[in-house]
């Protein structure tokens, strides 16, 4: 009787243990498994999304506060259509905001920066609702765009300002006739 009163709490703590680490690991991976909080949806298209995945974070100023929730092909003009699910309580973002790609650290994972605009009803502008769609968009950055447009300006004779063409204007000489003093 005492054995198998033994077993019947060694495998309570096992199952405590194995509850503890799964719950550990959907709290470090930030996933949202029970009790999902109430959201709404916005779009945005881009020209370039780079790595963004869906489930990737929506984040105002660091904070989470909301997830990538599709990406498409628009059908129209063929550039990515992302769907964001915003959490309910952040139901006050103007349609003047912008959404950026962005990446955590220099080889992190990616994220879309959401920047708050202004919100000036004379001016025409308004609060975005489920379905609203955020014009104003800057797509990832390419490394290997930055490190050829880098190349490209510091290739040539040192004057990055120049055409290559065109040659670099002579320097200054003192005993030139126009500068010499009678």
């Amino acid at each position: 009787m005492q054995t198998k009163k033994s077993e019947i709490w060694v495998g309570a703590f096992i199952l405590i243990a194995i509850l503890a680490v799964v719950f550990l690991c959907l709290k470090v991976a930030d996933i949202k498994s029970v009790g999902n909080q109430p959201t709404y949806r916005i779009y945005a298209n881009f020209d370039n999304i780079g790595g963004l995945k869906n489930n990737s974070p929506v984040k105002i100023g660091g904070v989470v506060v909301g997830r990538v929730a599709d990406i498409t092909l628009d059908t129209k003009n063929y550039s990515p259509r992302v769907a964001i699910d915003i959490q309910q309580r952040y139901n006050h973002i103007p349609d003047t905001s912008s959404l950026a790609v962005r990446t955590s650290g220099l080889l992190g994972e990616q994220f879309l920066a959401l920047n708050v605009g202004f919100e000036d009803p004379d001016m025409g502008t308004s609060i975005l609702k489920d379905g609203g769609v955020i014009q104003d968009t800057k797509s990832a950055l390419v490394l290997e765009d930055l490190i050829g447009q880098f190349l490209y300006k510091s290739g040539g004779d040192g004057n990055s300002d120049a055409p290559a063409s065109e040659p670099a204007p002579a320097p200054a000489n003192s005993s030139s006739p126009a500068t010499q003093h009678p």
